[in-house]
């Protein structure tokens, strides 16, 4: 038996003349049997006696260690070595109680003592492996495991323990290969079958993750680990209920499993349960407040909420940490809180340097001969009832069929909805790649030889960047749905406009800016509108009263911008502010806070959600749109000014915050974008009490909707594709990406 290091039965090096065996065996037996406490008591007793034996200061030391008083440990294991120098136990356990408190170094080098002392001391090459990996020396920690292996070819830990490294240094193979080792030796070893699982998961073989965790759990059914990565995969498939379940039952065996509180409230969150989201992400923040990006997720689940309890204090905070480069926000939740393009490029670039670095897994792509079309390829999650698709899907039909062929690869599960169906129609080729691992989607788009790869999704949503991280082709665009820089060196262009990035601004995009001659955003010419009649009254709403409207996601909503709106409100007699019904806990902190700054909450009302068509029908009985700030309304903007109800924006800084003014200069109400916090509010209360100059502005607005380029999507479509057709040009005659201007 061993216990932190200590043999049994003694070896003849350990044994003392005047120290009887049957002394040492009574105390080992305290020790073994836990009663650590009497063992002390009886190992002092024999120190006063015998004074100088190594053992006793080892045996006592392994005693503090077990009862957590390791610096008291930390001073045993010194005296037995300065005793005996070549004790190597004592050494090794020196070194693994160092490594607890976090002394690296001072632990590498006790393991490096004790396998001086003896080189086939496996216990030390395999402790001295697993402090190498704390400290991020992957190859010195490789080779270690793989010493201690070869002195015991048996050792299921350091094959386990070697796949994990192999798995951070991006040598999946080689991990897997490391873990099913330990399986074959022992295949009742649960840590590798989840480790594979993780693998797995990572590569998106969410069917064959779940397998691999399952069989952990039935190995081991209070694997609390394991429990936590099978509800991930389960989640990642659409089982929502199974997930849940499996999240709960890791709690259960671990109530302080901080990741499976955070995957449990990303459950809550996704069924729009945003209070106990909110529940979840506090109990993980409690628990371990290190985790990456735990502290943005509890901060963006508060703004969901529009609870902005100590906010200011959290956004210097959050400031701060980025500019250190701590992992603690995602890029697109900062978008929402901070209008500074240089953290968000900060945010992007921490992102991917830990969760999507360039992946050079496949051999480098560097092109294909010229085709006779140039082969695109759209990426998303989205190919569904969705805002995207909404958006895109007349695009995807208008493609010039004797200059491109287009495919669509889906990520997301395969809807059948009406809006899947036609862009299932509406491309040359849909790959559903739900089910594929990275690697897998990426062969898939290699062997098609798809020339330009756009990513839809960026850093939102069930996107995966990791695809794009192994070149999926040779030219990638950032397009669409994340506003802003990806800060990833296999990113090659973003699509933009002159107002989302002024030529002095491009300094905060690592892709080069392609400059669309109108508003970047592709529209639909024309979307269904329900033909139900509606009234004021039926929508609850004043009849006689001016309504201002907002229906921007919750999170959106600022301290700052609300305010702006109550002074609105006050300035505008009986006035309305009719905003989307997130969710109860939302509704009753946005009403707390208008009653708060004077305004009666009868005078706020909220919209349910409903589908596409009817939104679009009702808003029509709203007067004046007020966009947030320094998220802007993206779609929720163009869904606006389509049905003549114009939009009162403040133009920000960095590319979210500068959305509804591109719109707007598309359709050339460049009047309705205001630059400062007082000049917006001061339009907005001389639109509600000017009601000719208002009528002149929608009168503008549904005059322009026929001829502006906002809504003109075969415009757009040749517009994009003499983009694409520059990329591609450069990228054939060998000059790489610059900055493109479209029809300038």
């Amino acid at each position: 038996m061993k216990l932190y290091g200590l043999d049994f039965p003694l070896s003849n090096s350990d044994q003392n003349p005047t120290l009887s065996r049957e002394q040492i065996e009574r105390v080992y037996e305290l020790y073994k049997n836990g009663q650590f406490k009497e063992a002390i008591s009886q190992i002092k007793a024999l120190n006063e006696m015998h004074p100088n034996v190594p053992l006793l200061f080892n045996l006592i030391g392994a005693c503090y260690k077990s009862l957590g008083k390791l610096e008291g440990a930390i001073k045993m294991f010194q005296i037995a070595v300065s005793i005996k120098y070549d004790y190597g136990e004592a050494h090794k356990n020196l070194g693994t109680t160092l490594k607890e408190l976090g002394r690296l170094d001072e632990s590498v080098e006790s393991f490096m003592n004790a396998i001086e002392i003896d080189p086939s001391f496996v216990d030390a090459h395999y402790n001295l492996g697993n402090a190498f990996k704390q400290l991020n020396r992957f190859n010195e920690s490789v080779k270690s495991y793989k010493t201690a292996i070869a002195i015991d070819p048996n050792f299921t830990q350091a094959y386990n323990n070697l796949g994990n490294v192999q798995k951070d240094l991006n040598q999946l193979d080689d991990a897997l290969n490391s873990y099913e080792r330990a399986i074959a030796i022992d295949p009742d070893f649960s840590l590798p079958h989840n480790n594979i699982g993780f693998i797995f998961m990572g590569l998106g073989k969410m069917n064959a993750a779940i397998k691999c965790f399952e069989k952990a759990i039935s190995i081991d059914s209070e694997y609390a680990e394991a429990h936590n990565n099978l509800g991930r995969a389960l989640i990642a498939t659409g089982n929502i209920k199974a997930g849940t379940s499996s999240y709960q039952k890791a709690i259960e065996i671990n109530p302080n499993f901080a990741d499976a509180h955070l995957s449990l409230g990303h459950v809550f969150r996704k069924l729009k349960q945003r209070d106990k989201a909110l529940f979840c992400f506090e109990r993980a923040h409690a628990i371990k407040p290190s985790m990456n990006n735990i502290f943005g997720t509890l901060l963006n689940s508060k703004m969901h909420l529009c609870n902005w309890d100590d906010l200011s204090n959290q956004l210097q905070e959050l400031r701060v940490r980025v500019n250190n480069n701590e992992k603690v926000i995602g890029p697109f939740s900062l978008m929402g809180l901070i209008d500074d393009p240089d953290l968000q490029k900060k945010a992007s670039e921490i992102f991917v340097n830990h969760h999507c670095p360039k992946n050079h897994t496949l051999p480098k792509l560097t092109g294909y001969s010229k085709h006779l079309k140039i082969r695109i390829g759209y990426f998303s999650a989205d190919f569904k009832t969705h805002p995207t698709a909404f958006l895109s899907a007349e695009l995807y039909e208008l493609h010039d069929r004797e200059q491109f062929e287009v495919h669509a690869f889906s990520f997301g599960r395969n809807t059948n909805d009406e809006m899947n169906l036609r862009i299932k129609a509406g491309v040359d080729y849909f790959h559903d790649v739900y089910d594929m691992s990275h690697k897998e989607i990426v062969m898939l788009s290699r062997s098609l030889e798809i020339d330009i790869a756009i990513d839809l999704g960026g850093f939102t949503g069930n996107s995966r960047p990791k695809v794009f991280a192994m070149s999926a082709a040779p030219i990638q665009v950032n397009y669409l749905v994340f506003p802003g820089t990806m800060c990833a060196n296999y990113i090659d262009y973003i699509v933009a406009d002159h107002i989302l990035i002024p030529k002095d601004k491009q300094n905060h995009y690592s892709e080069k800016i392609v400059y669309m001659p109108n508003s970047y955003q592709v529209n639909a010419s024309k979307l269904n509108v329900s033909d139900k009649v509606l009234t004021r009254n039926k929508l609850g709403l004043s009849s006689n009263h001016f309504v201002f409207c907002c229906f921007n996601n919750a999170y959106k909503i600022t301290p700052e911008i609300f305010s702006s709106w109550m002074r609105i409100l006050h300035k505008t007699e009986e006035s309305q502010l009719w905003l989307l019904a997130n969710n109860d806990m939302t509704i009753e902190n946005l009403k707390n806070e208008a009653v708060k700054q004077g305004i009666s909450d009868t005078r706020l009302v909220f919209a349910p959600y409903v589908n596409l068509s009817e939104h679009l029908n009702r808003i029509k009985h709203a007067d004046l749109f007020l966009d947030t700030r320094p998220y802007n309304a993206h779609t929720t903007s163009s869904d606006a000014l389509r049905m003549g109800l114009p939009v009162l924006t403040c133009i920000g800084k960095s590319f979210p915050s500068r959305v509804a003014a591109s719109i707007l200069n598309s359709l050339s109400l460049t009047e309705l974008i205001t630059e400062t916090e007082e000049d917006y509010e001061s339009l907005a209360i001389e639109l509600a009490t000017n009601p000719i100059k208002l009528k002149s502005i929608k009168d503008k607005l549904i005059h322009n909707l026929s001829s502006a380029p906002l809504f003109d999507t075969p415009l757009f479509a040749r517009n994009l594709e003499s983009a694409f057709k520059t990329m591609y040009e450069k990228h054939q005659n060998g000059i790489k990406p610059e900055h493109i201007y479209v029809n300038y």
